[in-house]
């Protein structure tokens, strides 16, 4: 899966003279370090002290997931593009202007959903209709008006619920989602959002790796400890695109199903292995679409996009450019 390795099985990772090693039921497995930028662990993997040093030295970056899917943390190589004057800047901005950058965000993400529900308006969904103006000709114009952060976030969440409740439009019935509920997800939809969202989160941790932006300063969400809010920022507008649409070809097109692909329990439902494996290839081929960007005149890919994104992002904050993410209509 181009740069992208993962592993959903147990077993034990190592180095093995310039390859990675994952040995699993007494075979192994080689992978190249040459074209290898992340890895993925779904399940319980053993490493050494060694591997890791080697993964450092080829700046490949190891993500990790609990049993729930959820993002645990991430093996983060030395920093290799530090910048204190952009450090100060990026500090600057949050000071100065972070509700101009949070205002941005969240009409991006109002302006995606929007286009992807517009969709299913023009395949006889008609019903998504109501959804599409409420946020296009209100909820974008509060957002414009708003005097806080909070604010801004009150009218994030008003996007999300009336696009999750778009879902009974066009989704089968066992995939209507009427809450959504994260740690643990308690049915297949809220277990594949939260599966999806982890997947971009961590793919935004590595593309802001690889720029010079500082992960733990963010805008619309409050920079805290123990997480890289930057990351959440950023992915934010890509999830209608990358995640959402993900979600609902695999399951409009019953390529993921709730008796064979989930584990259900009393009071939590997870993908099962078979299921995360089918998820993740579709993510991955969507990550990989590319599409004719507007101004840079040639195709790119959402992954770029993504790169994309964190380069505007420094434009504004060491030019005063305005910072706008990525737009699925516009094509920037």
């Amino acid at each position: 899966m181009g740069s992208t390795r993962y592993i959903v099985s147990m077993g034990e990772l190592t180095r093995k003279d310039n390859s990675i090693c994952f040995r699993k039921d007494g075979k192994n497995v080689y992978i190249p370090v040459e074209n290898t930028k992340e890895i993925f662990c779904f399940n319980e993997v053993s490493i050494n002290s060694k591997l890791l040093d080697f993964l450092s030295r080829n700046h490949v970056i190891m993500h990790f997931f609990n049993y729930y899917g959820g993002y645990s943390g991430t093996f983060y190589p030395r920093d290799q593009y530090l910048s204190g004057r952009l450090l100060i800047k990026q500090v600057e901005l949050f000071q100065n202007n972070r509700l101009t950058i949070a205002k941005s965000i969240v009409q991006g993400i109002g302006d995606n959903i929007a286009e992807v529900l517009y969709h299913y308006y023009k395949h006889d969904k008609k019903e998504v209709k109501d959804v599409i103006d409420r946020i296009r000709k209100d909820l974008l114009n509060r957002i414009e008006e708003a005097e806080s952060v909070e604010e801004v976030m009150s009218y994030e969440g008003e996007i999300w619920a009336r696009f999750y409740a778009s879902f009974q439009y066009f989704l089968p019935a066992d995939f209507i989602l009427n809450k959504r509920v994260k740690r643990p997800p308690d049915n297949p939809m809220n277990a594949l959002i939260s599966f999806g969202n982890t997947l971009l989160y961590a793919k935004t941790v590595s593309a802001i790796y690889r720029t010079h932006l500082d992960q733990r300063i963010s805008y619309l969400h409050q920079p805290a400890e123990r997480r890289f809010s930057l990351s959440l920022d950023i992915s934010e507008v890509f999830k209608p695109v990358v995640v959402f649409r993900t979600i609902f070809e695999l399951v409009n097109n019953r390529k993921l199903q709730v008796e064979k692909h989930f584990d259900r329990k009393v009071n939590y439902c997870l993908l099962n292995e078979d299921g995360r494996k089918i998820f993740v290839e579709a993510f991955e081929k969507r990550m990989e679409t590319a599409f004719l960007h507007s101004k840079l005149k040639r195709k790119v890919t959402y992954r770029t996009a993504i790169k994309l994104d964190c380069y505007k992002l420094i434009k504004s904050i060491l030019e005063g450019q305005e910072f706008r993410p990525f737009s699925l209509k516009e094509g920037i």
